[in-house]
């Protein structure tokens, strides 16, 4: 069962019926889909994988989604995840732009990992940010992200595959400094955040089942962007702050 996490300002929320228009509305910003590498989805879309969430990856224990809270205000949504990438787990993070510039998208990251320890037992972590995302990758080095290496999509576009150990200590975030100028960047390689059929792997130590070969999903997007909110994951749910979910003027994300 997906726990309830917090940070401290953050809290990682399970899903609920009612929050399906807020996530709608999130995966269905421009910019949001913008830094995650993504296409726009069609809104009946959307709310098939917000309604696959609760009908399909919670009760099967496919893999941790949850919505981020500040204050009681939805602001963007996270998720732990096994890769298809590589033999491990990516985290994915997107922050709404109203909550960019922050440092919410590094301290989201760092809820992440303290999960990805504790509660599943995994001693390191991935994220995909997109080449170009400067912000983000800054981000991610200061987190303690170091390059493994470059993804390049069927369009050309290249996105950096990025790994961490959950026991190395992250640097804090520093108002005023670029980490919260940035916007989130999650690995945005297949699908849409929550996404039960997204590139779900093989997974680490403490995983759990593999996300088993679902019923129709969104159509994948493009190439892996990344709008990170530090760094984020493969998108087939969530993904994407792959991200964890973005460039040079980079705000808190995916």
């Amino acid at each position: 069962m997906t726990p309830v996490l917090r940070t401290e300002r953050l809290e990682f929320l399970p899903y609920r019926p009612e929050h399906e228009d807020v996530f709608v509305a999130l995966l269905r910003d421009e910019e949001v889909c913008r830094w995650m590498g993504q296409d726009l989805v069609p809104e009946p879309e959307i709310r098939a994988l917000f309604r696959a969430i609760l009908t399909e990856v919670y009760p099967q224990r496919r893999f941790d989604v949850w919505g981020l809270w500040l204050a009681g205000d939805y602001v963007g949504h996270a998720e732990v995840k096994p890769t298809g990438n590589v033999d491990g787990h990516e985290l994915v993070t997107a922050l709404a732009p109203g909550y960019w510039g922050r440092g919410l998208g590094g301290e989201a990251v760092r809820g992440l990992l303290r999960h990805a320890a504790e509660n599943l037992g995994l001693s390191e972590a991935y994220g995909m940010v997109g080449a170009e995302n400067t912000a983000s990758l800054a981000m991610c080095r200061r987190l303690g992200f170091r390059e493994v290496r470059d993804v390049v999509g069927d369009d050309g576009s290249v996105t950096k595959l990025v790994v961490i150990s959950t026991k190395a200590p992250s640097a804090p975030a520093e108002p005023g400094t670029a980490e919260s100028d940035v916007r989130p960047a999650v690995t945005a390689a297949a699908g849409h955040p929550g996404d039960p059929g997204g590139r779900g792997g093989s997974g680490g130590p403490g995983a759990g089942a593999p996300a088993p070969a679902p019923a129709p999903a969104p159509a994948p997007a493009p190439a892996p962007g990344g709008t990170v909110a530090a760094v984020a994951a493969d998108a087939g749910a969530a993904g994407g702050a792959g991200s964890g979910v973005p460039a040079a003027r980079a705000e808190d994300p995916v």
